[in-house]
């Protein structure tokens, strides 16, 4: 038997990441990339005498992005923040069951944050709620926000469940 994939979910062939670890990675790079870019745009324009109008409308639109990127990514590679001072003392199987609580517990914050979106954007889907002056509609960033932790919830839920031997990093395979 192949020895298990070094991290996260992939998608059947061990050699090439997921279609959803490609797709945390774009998120990230594109709100990056619009966020840096509208600021350095607005920050040469200024010192050029154009202004760029705008430029921190797109730098959030870019931050809804990156942090759905970031938090999808860091799940999927099971990278969030964890202390291990005590855990790193528990006997394998403790730990393991900690692990699994964690990932409950993480779930069921997920998933509250994502009814939670999904009630204020159930709200305000009709309303006119754009950004000021460059009328970017909100509902679309929250859609984004709201598949976004909905699948991070999800992921949370099939770690807890998940069968393995932890992995070097601290996850389980």
């Amino acid at each position: 038997m192949p020895p298990p994939p070094p991290h996260g979910v992939l998608d059947g062939d061990e050699t090439r990441p997921s279609v959803l670890r490609r797709l945390a990675y774009g998120l990230g790079a594109v709100g990056l990339g619009l966020a840096a870019l509208s600021d350095f745009i607005a920050v040469a324009g200024r010192h050029l005498g154009l202004h760029l109008l705008g430029s921190i409308e797109l730098t959030q639109t870019g931050i809804v992005f990156l942090g759905a990127g970031a938090m999808l990514y860091a799940t999927l590679e099971r990278h969030h923040a964890s202390v291990h001072m005590v855990t790193s003392r528990l006997s394998p199987p403790t730990a393991a069951m900690l692990r699994r609580i964690m990932s409950l517990v993480s779930a069921a914050v997920f998933l509250g944050v994502a009814i939670g979106t999904a009630w204020v954007m159930g709200d305000l889907w009709n309303g006119y709620e754009m950004t000021e002056l460059l009328e970017i509609p909100i509902r679309w960033l929250r859609a984004l926000w709201l598949l976004a932790s909905f699948a991070i919830a999800a992921l949370f839920l099939r770690q807890a469940f998940q069968s393995g031997a932890p992995r070097n990093d601290g996850g389980e395979a």
